[in-house]
């Protein structure tokens, strides 16, 4: 079985790991540490743990089989003072630590619990913070705010505060020992992008002898790449890192949702290009949109076609 790395974050990366679960168990999730909101951002402020959200996503997604366990893992409270908008994933991910002693500790044991396929890694135990800096010149504060002020003025570039941190040792183990790295899909700037500012991550991912792979979003996000190409999103994401820490792109080529906005923001429409490479990155087109709900990947065609290049 291929031993494979697929750095992310949220509903994009959750999609692809339940795909990639049925070709092999050797996944390693590498998961974004600056969510904070809802649930995450409100239990951060309360009990002062690491942001559990993307985890119980990845970890629900790997499970073995999806139970009654798994599924009350994902429920989410829809009233009650207090409670109202937690899901209870990430009430137990906070139990376990409180139990445990550590974050790292308390997504193991879930680990156990889900009987999962792979392994989900936050990519730093650090305390981190996501800010921004806006074409209009405002400094934005926090993974939430951004997405907000970005449909309002785009995303210039963003940064980790503090800059410098250490990165998850078993990530850096992980991708060391990969047959493939795989970088998406999600929201680029708040999923994808700020594991890569991690520099230890970036570093390896740059010398690994692994195929890398670069999912592109099959459609445009509002608040974070309204009205961007394929190429901007390449663009992008090397801006944050480093040219070579993929060599493939793998692009949707079907289009189901049209951007008719003329020229207003909010708008999201699917993307593609016919082009077969852009600068040094090859370019794999394939169908993988997900026709009931087109805006996304339908995860056994993106799975299968990722393994294919594999």
């Amino acid at each position: 079985m291929k031993k494979i790395v697929a750095i992310g974050g949220g509903t994009g990366l959750a999609n692809l790991l339940a795909g990639l679960k049925v070709y092999t168990d050797h996944i390693s999730a590498v998961v974004t540490m600056t969510d904070d909101g809802y649930s995450s951002g409100r239990l951060r402020r309360d009990l002062g743990i690491l942001p559990p959200g993307d985890v119980r996503q990845c970890l629900a997604a790997l499970a073995s089989n999806e139970s009654l366990v798994t599924k009350m893992f994902q429920y989410r409270f829809d009233k009650g003072r207090g409670i109202s908008g937690h899901s209870l994933g990430n009430l137990l991910l906070a139990a376990l630590e409180q139990i445990t002693g550590s974050f790292q500790e308390a997504v193991y044991q879930a680990s156990h619990i889900l009987a999962i396929k792979g392994q989900v890694l936050p990519s730093t135990f650090k305390e981190v913070v996501l800010r921004a800096r806006l074409k209009d010149g405002r400094e934005i504060m926090g993974e939430y705010n951004i997405s907000r002020e970005g449909h309002r003025a785009p995303i210039k570039r963003i940064y980790l505060k503090p800059a410098r941190i250490k990165a998850n040792p078993e990530v850096i183990w992980a991708i060391q020992n990969a047959e493939a790295v795989i970088i998406g899909p999600g929201s680029l700037y708040t999923s994808i992008i700020p594991n890569l500012l991690i520099r230890e991550i970036t570093q390896i991912m740059v010398k690994s002898k692994a195929k890398k792979i670069y999912i592109c979003n099959v459609s445009t996000e509002r608040g974070e790449t309204e009205k961007y190409s394929v190429e901007e999103h390449i663009k992008a994401l090397i801006k944050h890192s480093h040219p070579k820490i993929f060599d493939f792109v793998l692009v949707n080529e079907t289009v189901m949702h049209y951007n008719d906005d003329r020229g207003n923001f909010g708008e999201v429409a699917n993307i593609t290009t016919d082009q077969n490479r852009i600068d040094r990155y090859k370019i794999i087109r394939e169908d993988l949109i997900d026709k009931e709900n087109p805006l996304f990947h339908h995860r056994e065609k993106l799975a299968q076609a990722v393994m294919q290049i594999i």
